[in-house]
């Protein structure tokens, strides 16, 4: 909705949606994509865009029934919780739903939200309808502490309902002071945008909501203005890769690109920084024989039980990992810097790592030592696909115990992972390969893998690690090992 907007139709009145806390405790979010556009009716909890929060995407339900008169911000964005995203023209009558501006309390119906978002104590603004005013723009004026309070332009306030609040200052209209008092309207984003660019956003005039400056406005006007001298090389999205000539052709090259730090690269740097320094790593590796593990993976695929499922050698890793741990469940603990205790697990939220289009993630499979092989096999594709797909929940995203890593995809080895924070071990499994290995006396060319466990020394000890990554092991050296452990 632009500045010029018509007033609500009677009997109707506008809503502003405010970004909630979506469960997480985030502080922001980045607007992913809006699945409607101005003008558009919606229904109460219906999808209306997707978020990426520090962990994942979430889809974005409605909070009214009406229709959608402005979104606010632009895909891309990254907007504070409590930051109006939406307006909506809805029934006068309608209770004012979650994201409102003065609703002090959820509605039962809405799903997807979290606590609401503390205001700290700032007093809303209130519209201010304003009749038209024309600036003296021809005749220069003094400065407002020699004018005085009469120079002030007069404003005319509409004499019928009370004033309603406005969302925060971003997006209010406030009566036209002159341009040289007068603050551009941008989002912090924008903002710091234009400031990398080296464009004077008071040159700008914005295209969105109350002639709010957008991130577009800023990306349309690079084409005319050249950043100052010792200005970052910031590049906007659709600019030529590195080496390839700019717009202008004067011989200028694109040297390199930066990229802002947010979403789930963000979560994942500052959780492994915090990790790596907060617990003692250490390491231990293990190369076995998986021959006998391989070849049951060919049986399986081939029996009626599995039929359908996707068994592969993460499956036979994930349950050999789960049989180890009843043996030594020292590697499913927690340690309790706060409370200055060790946490104990007695069930395995399995978590694993998954390289998805938005960056690292490591979702878990909740009560993982309760599942069979088939129920296991079926909860790891499920969870892969869904993980690619963007559409892991939150909730599966917090609460693992222990976790793997599947190296062996990209074709490694062996390594030293990150422990997940809050985890006391991380099992990075290699490519299973052929080597010529000793067996039965001789030598032959075997299906061999190694086994890469790092673990907190604050919670295990050099002799419990080995142990559990000996056990695992014999489970995939010789699967009919698991009869003598269970």
């Amino acid at each position: 909705m632009s500045a010029a907007a018509a007033d609500p139709t009677p009997g109707t009145t506008t809503r502003a949606f405010l970004l909630p806390d979506l469960g997480e405790g985030l502080t922001e979010s980045e607007i992913v994509s809006w699945r409607v556009g101005v003008g558009d009716t919606v229904t109460l909890n219906q999808v209306i865009g997707e978020v990426e929060t520090a962990k994942a995407v979430v889809e974005l339900p409605s909070p009214y029934a009406g229709k959608v008169t402005a979104l606010l911000v632009a895909p891309g964005d990254v907007v504070a919780v409590g930051a109006p995203i939406a307006e909506f023209e809805v029934a006068a009558d309608a209770g004012r739903a979650p994201g409102g501006t003065s609703s002090p309390k959820r509605e039962a119906t809405l799903v997807g939200y979290g606590a609401m978002p503390e205001t700290g104590g700032r007093p809303a603004r209130r519209a201010r309808r304003l009749s038209v005013v024309e600036p003296a723009a021809q005749e220069p004026q003094a400065p407002a502490a020699e004018r005085g309070a009469s120079a002030e332009p007069a404003v005319t306030t509409a004499a019928s309902a009370e004033p309603e609040p406005m969302a925060p200052e971003e997006t209010a209209p406030e009566p036209t002071r002159g341009a040289a008092s007068e603050r551009p309207r941008s989002t912090p984003p924008v903002r710091k945008l234009a400031k990398d660019l080296g464009v004077d956003l008071t040159s700008l005039t914005g295209t969105g909501a109350h002639g709010l400056i957008t991130r577009d406005d800023v990306l349309a006007s690079i084409g005319t203005q050249t950043p100052p001298s010792g200005a970052p090389a910031t590049v906007p999205e659709g600019t030529p890769a590195a080496g390839a000539p700019t717009a202008e052709g004067a011989g200028r090259v694109v040297r390199e690109t930066r990229s802002p730090i947010k979403g789930v690269r963000k979560h994942t740097a500052a959780a492994m920084v915090a990790s790596a320094f907060t617990a003692p790593h250490a390491s231990e590796f293990l190369t076995i024989d998986v021959t006998p593990a391989m070849d049951l993976i060919g049986r399986l695929k081939a029996s009626r039980a599995f039929a359908g499922l996707k068994v592969t050698p993460l499956t036979l890793v994930a349950k050999a990992l789960l049989i180890a741990l009843t043996r030594n469940p020292t590697l499913n603990s927690h340690w309790d810097e706060d409370a200055q205790e060790i946490v104990q697990y007695h069930y395995v939220n399995l978590g694993i790592a998954a390289a998805t289009p938005r960056g690292l993630m490591v979702p878990n499979l909740k009560d993982a030592e309760r599942l069979s092989l088939a129920e296991l096999a079926g909860a790891l594709a499920e969870l892969a696909q869904t993980a690619k797909d963007g559409r892991t929940a939150p909730a599966d995203l917090s609460g693992g115990t222990i976790s793997i890593t599947n190296i062996g995809v990209f074709g490694i080895d062996a390594g030293t992972p990150i422990l997940n924070p809050g985890e006391a071990a991380i099992l990075a499994m290699g490519q299973v390969r052929r080597l010529p290995w000793e067996h039965e006396g001789e030598i032959a060319l075997r299906q061999v893998m190694t086994l890469s466990l790092s673990f907190d020394h604050r919670l295990v000890d050099g002799e419990q690690a080995s142990r559990f990554l000996a056990d695992v092991g014999a489970v995939l050296a010789d699967p009919g090992m698991v009869l003598t452990m269970v």
